[in-house]
């Protein structure tokens, strides 16, 4: 026989107790470690890159990736292939532990004063050479540029300093590639990162001055590992630049890749439209063959023929002439938008009528009036307007061919009235006010309301027992079989 001693009423409690916070605790640290695997995905770290080549020598022009686009180590591999094609091969290649865009702008000198700057030798190498922006590498990328230029040039590294490379006496024939590790400083204290700076600004000096008094052709990247703050806004796209228009300080936002679309009438500008991608689609044999308008209509030398555009005090329409679009030899993207005062809100607002489709003597027709409008003195911005996702444009009728058609516009920014100058208005966004990060927040909070009052519960059904046995009394005996 095996004696067990009994529990008092107290015990008993106390070890339910103690199985209940032992539960939810499981709970919640399950909770906890599904929180920590959705939050864990993060941006990717992206740095700038600056490359430049000495006096004489050209750095092959580059097609500008997307604005925001972070640049992977395939796409620098390809970007190096393209620049070191006309470029010496000497590569110097400064790789400093830490640096962002934003250090460009907070430490160099506003407008090339270069004695407030942190970068003189920088700047002056700028404005004497062919020089090309980066301004977003994956910091993956970055880390991997050495064995990137290694393949380019099919020559191992050096890592050295001035004093080593001073003794060092380069043939302009062989290619080489150099590297010059810098530091960065990135305490309390600003003051230090700039005299860091200022003294890696130092070390590329010297470094070039002895390439010039060599006489031998190079070409100079700067970039880091990782970047010293966390980038916020998205950068902007490649730029062949000098050093006023890369290192001087920057007010207000990012300007667009490409200027928009300006229609004017009577010498002043009227309408406005920008977008990043204007896609249309038709159905021709159970498949959608694309075409994307974007390129046609924006960038450098690209012009855009607006026939048929007008605007007045109530009425605006802009008219995008193309040709060879889907095979139509004859294309034309329009947009109707009208204005008017309403009693309820007591303000104007302008509203988005039609988009119209006209391709060889047909037309198709979408409605857009119930979800593109906005303040007559704002501009109107979309990230996403499209006809099938989640639609903001619906065919105008059942019988339109716009049923066979699907418009999509991406990044979407259009002002048809009360335009002043060649700058869109404050911008009335389409965004609603349960945008996903409120929704998660409202979910993981509902979330933990449930794990809490579930916990709660529990511990409120715990009951004490009403029949016990005395403790001073005999113990209960447990007869155990062998």
């Amino acid at each position: 026989m095996k004696r067990v001693t009994s529990r008092t009423a107290p015990e008993l409690k106390m070890l339910k107790m103690a199985a209940v916070r032992m539960a939810v605790g499981r709970l919640a640290a399950t909770l906890i470690l599904l929180l920590s695997i959705f939050a864990s995905g993060r941006c990717n770290e992206h740095v700038p890159l600056l490359m430049w080549s000495s006096s004489g020598f050209q750095v092959a022009p580059q097609n500008a990736p997307a604005a925001g686009h972070i640049m992977s180590s395939k796409q620098l591999h390809s970007y190096l292939t393209t620049a070191l094609s006309s470029a010496p091969h000497n590569v110097l290649l400064f790789l400093q532990d830490k640096l962002s865009v934003d250090d460009f702008t907070m430490y160099a000198g506003v407008f090339g004063n270069k004695q407030d700057s942190a970068f003189p030798n920088l700047e002056a190498a700028l404005q004497l050479s062919s020089s090309l922006l980066l301004p977003s590498v994956s910091s993956s990328a970055s880390a991997a540029l050495p064995a990137l230029i290694q393949e380019q040039l099919d020559t191992a590294p050096l890592y050295m300093d001035p004093e080593t490379l001073a003794q060092l006496r380069l043939n302009a024939s062989l290619p080489a590639l150099l590297v010059f590790r810098l530091p960065y400083s990135s305490g309390a204290d600003m003051m230090s990162a700039k005299e860091v700076l200022s003294g890696n600004d130092e070390v590329i000096g010297q470094v070039l001055n002895i390439m010039k008094g060599q006489s031998v052709p190079y070409t100079a990247v700067y970039t880091a590992l990782r970047p010293s703050r966390v980038i916020e806004e998205p950068s902007l796209a490649v730029h062949s630049v000098g050093a006023r228009s890369l290192l001087q300080s920057r007010r207000g936002d990012s300007p667009a890749p490409y200027p928009p679309v300006e229609f004017k009438e009577r010498g002043s500008t009227c309408i406005l439209m920008w977008a990043d991608k204007l896609t249309v689609s038709q159905l021709r044999s159970g498949k959608w063959e694309r075409h994307d308008l974007a390129p046609k209509t924006f960038g450098e030398g690209v012009f855009s023929k607006l026939e048929g555009s007008y605007c007045n005090e109530t009425h605006s329409r802009l008219v995008l002439n193309y040709e060879n679009v889907l095979s139509y030899r004859s294309f034309k993207l329009i947009f109707v938008m009208s204005q008017r005062h309403y009693k309820v809100s007591a303000r104007r607002w302008f509203t988005m009528d039609r988009v119209l489709l006209e391709y060889d003597g047909k037309k198709a027709s979408f409605n857009a009036s119930l979800s593109i409008y906005a303040p007559v003195e704002y501009s109107y911005r979309c990230d996403s307007v499209s006809s099938f996702r989640y639609p903001q444009l619906t065919p105008h009728s059942a019988k339109d061919n716009a049923n066979e058609w699907r418009i999509s516009f991406d990044d979407f920014q259009i002002q048809g009235f009360n335009v002043t100058g060649k700058d869109f208005s404050y911008a009335s966004d389409c965004a609603g006010f349960f945008t996903p990060g409120i929704w998660m927040g409202l979910l993981t909070s509902l979330l933990m309301v449930l794990v809490l009052t579930y916990g709660l519960h529990m511990i409120m059904q715990l009951h004490t027992m009403d029949r016990f046995d005395d403790p001073k009394g005999p113990a209960i005996s447990v007869p155990q079989t062998e």
